[in-house]
């Protein structure tokens, strides 16, 4: 038995974005910085369960339509790709310096070193196995989260290079406003990481890719795309809010739907759900639909949220309960049993995750990472049926 409410991710869907992707970075590869000629490569982003998506099968799914690498946040994260079978390098970005590092090893997992005391441990942990790792440099460049100082590098890199069992194979910092066009901040940590990467090589590091572009920088600036760029929300059809990409043809990889449940009449004067914060004057129909905030609904969808029903917009009404949200339906011939989209299109409607985010304040990432477990993931490929 199945529930009613599930997401359904077009693996076609990705493969078509992750072309567009790498057309637009190759087309444009002598763009990425001075005297380099060579195409990109593309690090796909999976992390967060391939943001709500479902990292194994995506994973696999652009794998084989020609990833060059792939990242995720932790070792354990890393492991499900190994284990589902992709092949492909695997970038860990997080911390590591309390992780059980065995997986590095196990699964052959690529770590980010981005804290002295992150490298001792991956060089101890190295040593025991007699094992050299190849490590990708995290430099801070003004986000201030994890990584080298940018200013810092000549008094707390020579370590890292000094150690016998951690070899850095590439160097990587990350934007904080890349989606904020009116920020002058990309164009400062732009520079701050070319004067990184010409002081880490006057220590000895040279010849290693560079990649620094997350979606949002990739669409904004080709000089920010180096040797790997790191596409994202882009790869699952999302443009980063406030940006368009008119030109790159993206297309929606995740719909979410579910099922009338039940249909009742509220009558004048009479509210919905907890608090009974809507009421009307006039008599109202309302339908159940069983999906709430336990499924990853936002509760400030109450009263400004819609779903699909017979092609048309339909107000969410009352507020969001943990299982089930309230629509109103008053005029239409609806029944339990019929579909209702939530994220999707139906007829010549569409509700998107950009929408959603715009109408509740927050970002898409965060509409479709927390699509919780108990929805069902069904993975279609419409390319392979024709």
């Amino acid at each position: 038995m199945t529930r009613p409410t599930v997401a359904t991710v077009h693996l076609d869907a990705l493969e078509h974005n992750l072309r567009r992707v790498c057309a637009l970075v190759h087309a444009g590869a002598s763009l990425s910085g001075p005297g380099s000629g060579a195409r990109p490569k593309v690090i796909a982003v999976v992390k967060a369960n391939a943001y709500g998506h479902g990292a194994a099968p995506v994973a696999l799914a652009l794998e084989a339509a020609g990833a060059d690498l792939f990242a995720c946040a932790d070792l354990e994260e890393g492991v499900t790709l190994r284990e589902a079978g992709v092949t492909r390098p695997i970038l860990i970005f997080g911390a590591l310096s309390v992780s059980d590092l065995g997986y590095l090893f196990s699964h052959q997992l690529t770590p980010t070193v981005s804290t002295p005391s992150a490298a001792r441990a991956i060089e101890a942990a190295a040593a025991t196995r007699g094992a050299v790792i190849g490590c990708h440099l995290k430099v801070d460049t003004g986000m201030n989260r994890l990584g080298f100082r940018h200013d810092n590098l000549t008094r707390t890199v020579p370590e890292v290079l000094a150690m016998l069992h951690v070899r850095v194979e590439a160097i990587y910092t990350h934007f904080a406003t890349a989606d904020q066009p009116e920020s002058p901040w990309l164009e400062e940590q732009r520079q701050r990481f070319d004067r990184a990467t010409a002081a880490l090589g006057a220590l000895g590091i040279r010849g290693v890719q560079r990649h620094a572009a997350n979606s949002a920088a990739l669409l904004r600036d080709a000089r920010t795309w180096y040797d790997a760029v790191r596409p994202g929300l882009l790869l699952y059809g999302v443009v980063p809010p406030p940006l368009a990409a008119a030109d790159l043809d993206l297309r929606p990889a995740l719909s979410l739907s579910s099922r009338i449940v039940a249909v009742k009449g509220v009558r004048a004067g009479e509210g919905t759900s907890y608090g009974l914060s809507w009421q009307n004057d006039q008599p109202r129909t309302i339908a159940i639909v069983p999906a709430g905030y336990a499924d990853g609904l936002d509760t400030r969808l109450a009263g400004r949220g819609h779903v699909l029903l017979r092609g048309r917009r339909r107000s969410i009404v009352g507020a969001v309960c943990m299982d089930m949200i309230m629509v109103d339906v008053t005029g239409e011939d609806v029944s339990p049993g019929d579909e209702v989209v939530l994220i999707g299109r139906q007829g010549d409607e569409e509700i998107s995750a950009r929408e959603i985010a715009s109408v509740i304040g927050t970002i898409p990432w965060e509409v479709v990472c927390r699509l919780g477990s108990r929805i069902g993931r069904i993975y279609v490929n419409e390319a392979m049926r024709q």
